[in-house]
């Protein structure tokens, strides 16, 4: 019998981030605390633009698309955020949505499946993601609760599982 396996990714549904960005600037457009404050939101690439006349405005824009993010399944950790800082007469706040997992980030994930995982798993790094084999498919079942339990500083995905 062949070994089972499965992969760790970090990956993000870009049209969900863009449905995600579409709400929260259809939402500021409508709501009353927003008005006249020059309230923006939009996407460019991988970094998303907030920017509004008040440090607290905006981060009421950053509010609102976290709170968007939550209700489309989203992670908040693919979220990379800076602080607000001061452009002009107007306040911005950028945040870059991480995708794939860091070499350094991969090596830690090996290492909790290494020592707090069963016997006979086998992680291994495979450009921006991790496979981990098992020739027991509830050994992987285990590495994927215990991974969930970990509190990560990025979002993981299993996908591949056969």
């Amino acid at each position: 019998m062949a070994d089972s396996s499965f992969d760790i990714v970090s990956k993000v549904e870009w049209q969900e981030v863009d449905n995600a960005i579409n709400q929260t600037s259809r939402e500021i457009s409508t709501r009353f605390d927003f008005k006249n404050v020059g309230a923006e939101i939009k996407r460019s690439g991988e970094t998303i633009e907030m920017k509004a006349n008040g440090e607290e405005r905006v981060k009421a824009i950053l509010d609102v698309l976290q709170s968007k993010f939550i209700k489309r399944g989203l992670s908040l950790k693919a979220l990379d955020t800076k602080e607000p800082q001061l452009s002009g007469k107007e306040y911005k706040i950028f945040a870059d949505v991480k995708e794939g997992i860091s070499q350094d980030d991969a090596k830690k994930v090996a290492k909790i499946i290494r020592d707090e995982g069963p016997k006979g798993v086998k992680a291994q790094v495979q450009g921006d993601e991790l496979r981990v084999t098992s020739k027991s498919r509830d050994d992987l079942q285990t590495v994927q609760a215990l991974l969930k339990g970990k509190d990560l500083d990025f979002a993981i995905q299993f996908v591949n599982y056969r």
